[in-house]
């Protein structure tokens, strides 16, 4: 041991407080901590194997790979081992941990102060390594990366506090060792058969075989007979490879855990072998619950892919697209070639027909958890409908079968809770309707009662009420679903040849014969403010609303772009006024021009905050309106 080489160095701030978090939130589900080292230490052994393809002399003569399992109960230790590809110095102070890697600024964000929420949260973000302070006071990690002299081994110890030591160590055997020095109280897992029946129920799925240490009068058997040797406590057997029938739940939804870092079980997932033309075998998941990330597209997503039961990478991106990111799981090809890269994936149509293949394969799970389970399809859209919405842009073969997925909340639905689906929509359209009609808004509220749905809701046509912020975006992907196109209620004309009789567009044709002058007064009062004035039968209660053109981009897109700093041109905007409302009526007898103005735009005002606009001057609006009320108190 090199003394000189040994230093103290202090966790990063936010390390510090997800530690300290951890420990105190997570002591009823305390357990898993041995799940995460066993998960840990077989990601080391896939690793090893891996880049053992490529140089063998990484195994340094030992090809057996294993995880054992040692504990003294005098000492109250536990201890981890692996035989995998192991950790240099740099390693262990970047890399040590689930918890240390990007992304905990973010997640601290998140955190509300309330113990149960956050430690939903932490699991969420998966506990990894540090999960091991949940149930010590002191660890040690001792550790060398394979095809490292023995003199180049690194030691880190903490007590979970504010800091941990680093010094370097002789060590023979490639890998890590991992000693836990239990908490009092903790005592329970210095055993054997604790560890035993927590192995078989967390890490029974690994393909590495966990060898647990035996009780010593189990480990003498009986009286003159020899000391027997530990056998592996798991079935050492890539999960993905047994017999769906010979798998529970249970076993599904560990596996899940040790993959996704979630300790929420998952919403459902699908375990296919596919045969013939391509060879292969999935096991996909669909969490029940959004990772915290879930926005942030540029972070690490994509299956575990093995070739021939070979570990290759973590985050094979290249057989999901992004709009399914949320996916997780596992991909077992024995097509592909062992050296495979990243680079070579991206060009491989064996992964192109795989990728339209599980593609198909999430979607039509969806489509029959929707059918039938609506209230778990509902779950899940309550997590992943907004990245579900991404789907059309991005996927333009399969757009209608996404459409057909989405869930909507209408004018006819119950508030913003009870959603309708497109079919369903569709199914109900009335008669002679060709369109599929919707608006959107920041938020239920604002598009409810929006003054545009007047003429709508009169008629009794179905609106989809959009508020997300990707919808207006998602929609002008979309265009149209089982043949309806979709329409903008905020923008052009109201189509009357589609939704009203005879009598009503011969009403529409007088009105606006008989307020040309009214039209002609407004345009020139509001000259500069808008495009033109037109009166309309849209509006029932509400004396006028914007409307810009039909191929322009609606008012909530458009305030969400400029807010993010984006330069727009100039929409062609319209008021649409309602001459039987009696402030128009007013309005039109209006004789004194200075007065007929100010109420014009008093009313174009108006109806730019119905919309959900901010007004270019709100200072001159509050001046206009006290003008007219005090004029009305004399």
């Amino acid at each position: 041991m090199n003394a000189a080489s040994k230093e103290t160095l202090g966790f990063k701030t936010e390390v510090k407080q997800l530690l300290h978090l951890m420990i105190h939130s997570l002591y009823s589900n305390k357990e898993i901590f041995l799940r995460e080292l066993v998960s840990n230490a077989s990601d080391a052994c896939d690793k090893l194997r891996f880049e053992a393809l490529q140089n063998d002399a990484l195994l340094e003569g030992g090809a057996d790979l294993k995880i054992d399992i040692h504990f003294d109960k005098d000492a109250r230790t536990v201890t981890i081992e692996d035989n995998g590809i192991g950790m240099t110095r740099d390693d262990v102070i970047n890399h040590l941990g689930t918890i240390a890697k990007s992304g905990t600024a973010e997640f601290l964000g998140k955190l509300s102060g309330d113990q149960k929420k956050d430690s939903q949260l932490i699991g969420q973000f998966g506990v990894g390594f540090y999960s091991a302070f949940i149930v010590a006071d002191n660890v040690v990690v001792e550790t060398r990366r394979a095809g490292e002299d023995a003199a180049n081994a690194v030691r880190w110890e903490s007590a979970g506090e504010g800091e941990f030591s680093l010094e370097n160590i002789e060590k023979a055997e490639r890998g890590t060792r991992i000693v836990l020095h239990l908490k009092e109280g903790e005592e329970e897992f210095a055993d054997s058969f604790r560890l035993q029946s927590l192995i078989k129920k967390y890490s029974d799925h690994i393909a590495i075989p966990v060898f647990v240490q035996a009780d010593a009068e189990e480990a003498a058997g009986e009286e003159g007979e020899e000391a027997k040797a530990p056998e592996a406590v798991n079935q050492a057997k890539a999960m993905w490879t047994r017999s769906k029938s010979d798998l529970t739940d249970e076993d599904y939804t560990e596996f899940y855990k040790h993959i996704s870092h979630d300790w929420n079980a998952p919403l459902t997932w699908m375990h296919n072998r596919v045969e013939g033309k391509l060879d292969y075998t999935s096991l996909l998941y669909i969490p029940a619950k959004a990772p915290f990330d879930i926005w942030n597209r540029d972070a690490s997503r994509g299956l575990k892919l093995y070739v021939q039961r070979v570990f290759i990478m973590d985050d094979a991106e290249q057989f999901l697209p992004l709009y399914l990111r949320f996916v997780k799981g596992v991909l077992d090809s024995n097509d592909l070639s062992l050296n495979v890269s990243r680079e070579i994936l991206q060009q491989d149509k064996q992964v192109d027909s795989m990728r339209s293949a599980l593609v198909k394969r999430v979607l039509d799970t969806l489509e029959k958890t929707a059918k039938n389970e609506p209230e778990k399809y509902q779950s899940f859209w309550d997590q992943f409908g907004e990245v579900l919405k991404e789907g059309p842009a991005e996927d333009f073969a399969n757009r209608e079968k996404i459409a057909g997925l989405f869930r909507f909340a209408t004018t006819l639905s119950e508030g913003e809770t009870e959603n309708v689906g497109l079919a369903d929509y569709v199914a109900r359209m009335r008669e002679g309707q060709k369109k599929i009609y919707f608006i959107t808004g920041d938020n239920h509220a604002a598009v409810s009662t929006s003054p545009h749905l007047e003429y709508f809701k009169r008629k009794n046509i179905e609106v989809l009420l959009l508020t997300d912020r990707v919808d207006e975006w998602m929609v002008s992907h979309l265009a149209d679903f089982d043949g309806k196109v979709f329409q903008d209620v905020t923008k052009g004309e109201l189509d009357l040849d589609e939704l009203a009789d005879d009598t009503e567009k011969d009403q529409q044709k007088a009105l606006e014969d008989s307020h040309k002058d009214l039209v002609e007064r407004i345009e020139k009062a509001l000259e500069g403010e808008v495009k033109s004035v037109r009166v309309t039968s849209r509006l029932t209660d509400s004396p006028a609303c914007m409307v810009v053109g039909q191929y322009d981009m609606g008012g909530h897109l458009r305030r969400m772009m400029e807010a993010a700093g984006q330069k727009m041109p100039e929409p062609e905007i319209a008021l649409e006024v309602n001459p039987s409302h009696p402030l128009i009526e007013r309005l039109d007898q209006e004789q004194d021009e200075e007065r007929f103005v100010d109420l014009a735009r008093l009313i174009h005002a108006q109806a730019q905050l119905a919309e959900g606009s901010q007004l270019k001057q709100p200072a001159l609006y509050v001046a206009r309106l006290n003008k007219l009320l005090l004029d009305l108190m004399k």
